[in-house]
């Protein structure tokens, strides 16, 4: 694998690619094989109610803020264009109504407390990152995630980068729901070693009600990936109280098994970090009821799962 590959990258794809990228983030364990970045993109067309990732649904930048964090240095309220940082009362208040998300307000929060969400990005940039942990890709048998949100939602970039990988020798894997036309997923499958597909649910009304969108599109697409040989990872959330049911678990064992692709099933155990996140950014909670799903849900998510399939399964 080539460890100076930016000049090279820079011929076959233009500077001008861009997408809208709201984090990179180094050494993952849990996108795919080995050690990985994983680069997370903005936009998704699910609203799914235990999304642990709320800042990646809008196809937009966004303002995180956190007022526990301020230390009232006055900065924002400075840099601020719009006055949408004021002290009242001794505590700093955020007008989002103001707000046109320039992010200047952000740009030099010594306390980051303040955050834009959401960077436009190259695929030069982007590669660059990615390339400064090559040394672990090729010891690890890790690579490249593109994740989200869902990235099909910034199709254009997410082939770019996708290609730019390739061209340096490295592994790749997409982290996607689904929900996309099909002929996108087969124009990026010569670039894509694993697809991380995820399984949220598989009622479909339960779906529908969970996730804001149909199953049947996304099932359907899964097939077709499977037909055409696409390696594939399920990615099932674990939720205590909505998708925690036997029959729900026999059913992903069942499809497993009705596919030639799938190489693995990963158990994703869910945590309620995205309530704290939903309320930095402005919004609110869509579910009120759930909690961590403990270890005992787990492993016997897993076991239950691992009595009607042949594939392997793991906590992922």
């Amino acid at each position: 694998m080539p460890n100076q590959t930016t000049d090279l990258v820079m011929i076959i794809l233009p500077r001008s690619a861009t997408g809208l990228v709201f984090n990179i983030q180094k050494f993952s364990i849990h996108d795919g094989p080995g050690i990985r970045t994983t680069v997370f993109l903005k936009g998704c067309p699910l609203k799914c109610v235990w999304c642990h990732n709320p800042e990646s649904q809008d196809r937009k930048p966004e303002i995180s803020f956190l007022p526990e964090k301020c230390i009232g240095c006055g900065w924002c309220f400075e840099a601020c264009p719009n006055n949408c940082h004021k002290m009242v009362d001794g505590k700093h208040v955020f007008n989002r109504e103001q707000c046109d998300v320039c992010g200047k307000c952000a740009e030099n929060c010594y306390a980051e407390a303040i955050e834009l969400i959401g960077k436009e990005m190259t695929v030069d940039e982007v590669i660059e990152e990615v390339m400064k942990d090559a040394p672990f890709y090729e010891t690890s048998n890790g690579g490249m995630t593109i994740s989200g949100g869902e990235p099909m939602m910034q199709f254009e970039f997410t082939k770019a980068l996708l290609m730019a990988a390739k061209e340096n020798g490295v592994h790749t894997c997409l982290d996607t729901c689904g929900f996309a036309p099909f002929e996108k997923y087969r124009q990026i499958m010569p670039y894509v070693d694993i697809f991380l597909y995820d399984l949220k649910e598989t009622d479909s009304a339960k779906h529908e009600e969970f996730t804001r969108a149909p199953r049947e599109e996304i099932m359907e697409n899964l097939k077709k990936l499977d037909s055409l040989n696409a390696k594939i990872i399920l990615r099932c959330p674990v939720i205590p109280g909505l998708n925690d049911r036997r029959k729900h678990l026999v059913k992903i064992a069942e499809t497993a098994e009705s596919l030639k692709n799938v190489i693995c099933i990963n158990i994703q155990p869910y945590h309620p970090l995205g309530v704290s996140k939903n309320a930095s950014i402005g919004k609110k909670k869509i579910h009120n009821d759930m909690n961590f799903a403990s270890e005992e849900l787990i492993e016997a998510s897993l076991e239950t799962i691992k009595k009607h399939t042949s594939v392997k399964v793991e906590k992922g």
